[in-house]
C-alpha cells in the first residue's frame, strides 16, 4: 500500500504499537469532553512556555477544534501519566522511520 511507505505511522503493526498511548488519550479526553488532539495539544502546551504546537487544518470546524485546546486544564497527574505512557511505549516509527529525539 503506497501510503504505508511514505506514512508507516498507519500501518497495522503501527496502529497497534500506538495503542496504548491511544487508549490513554481516549481516557483523558472523554473525562474532559475533549477530543483526542485536544488532549495532545493541551499536553504540549503543559510542557515547556517556549513550546508553541503549530496544527495545520484545511477545515474551519479543525481549526476551532484546535484552538479550544487552550482552554482543556490538565492537572499534574495527567501530564505525568501522559509523560511516563510515552516514555515506556515503543513507537512506531514516523514520517519514513524518523525517531522522536530528547
Amino acid at each position: 500500500m503506497l501510503i504505508d511507505r511514505k506514512m508507516p505511522q498507519f500501518t497495522s503493526q503501527a496502529v497497534a504499537q500506538n495503542q496504548t498511548l491511544l487508549e490513554l488519550l481516549y481516557r483523558i479526553a472523554e473525562e474532559k469532553d475533549a477530543t483526542q488532539g485536544q488532549i495532545s495539544l493541551a499536553w504540549m502546551l503543559c510542557k515547556k512556555p517556549y513550546i508553541v504546537p503549530i496544527p495545520g487544518t484545511t477545515k474551519l470546524s479543525r481549526l476551532k477544534e484546535n484552538a479550544a485546546s487552550a482552554d482543556v486544564q490538565l492537572s499534574a497527574s495527567e501530564v505525568k501519566a501522559l509523560d511516563e505512557a510515552l516514555a515506556q511505549i515503543e513507537m512506531s516509527a514516523v514520517f519514513g522511520g524518523s525517531r522522536l529525539v530528547k
